[in-house]
């Protein structure tokens, strides 16, 4: 279905290497995911759905992958670009809490528990993530800070490094930290 469309090469953003491009190309596509009917004896089969959008990337290594996507019909391309691409973001700090963290521990059969589960680990990074930036002088030190390790270097004194433990514990956030 791509193989008509214009293919554009967009940047979504600047990485540690330069910008990141590839090019994309998009159509809008009814996707046969609509109430499953019955045609004469084919068994099950779905009528088409809601419209969406069809979008395809070719990278610079080659590889090709395709997306769906329920934007708005009057979604320009590079909207599309940027939208699917922010999923890295997304992932890179989920990583951390299911591997660390027990995201992904939970085992009970609510909606309201998983929920809660979420919460408490999401509230969980950002306080690790506020010490590990306390530690390091409120430098970003994004390599230390998207992991959920405690920072290597522990304080010298005992004593003092207790107390201050106890001391900021006591303090609520600030609201950028949490952010």
């Amino acid at each position: 279905m791509l193989a008509e469309a214009a293919w554009t090469e967009l940047s979504w953003r600047t990485g540690t290497k330069g910008a990141l491009k590839a090019s994309f190309a998009a159509v809008r596509v009814r996707v046969a995911d609509g109430p499953p009917q019955r045609i004469l004896d084919k068994g099950q089969q779905h009528l088409p759905g809601e419209e969406a959008w069809l979008v395809g990337e070719h990278r610079v290594s080659g590889e090709r992958k395709y997306y769906l996507s329920n934007l708005p019909a009057d979604a320009d391309l590079q909207r599309l670009a940027a939208t699917i691409k922010a999923r890295w973001a997304c992932e890179q700090a989920h990583q951390p809490m299911k591997e660390e963290l027990g995201l992904d521990h939970f085992e009970g059969r609510s909606w309201t528990g998983l929920h809660r589960h979420a919460l408490m680990t999401m509230i969980a990074f950002a306080f690790l993530q506020y010490r590990r930036l306390q530690a390091g002088g409120g430098k970003k030190d994004r390599a230390r800070a998207a992991s959920a390790e405690p920072p290597r270097h522990p304080p010298r004194d005992h004593r003092r490094s207790t107390a201050a433990a106890t001391t900021l514990s006591a303090r609520p956030f600030p609201p950028q930290a949490i952010l």
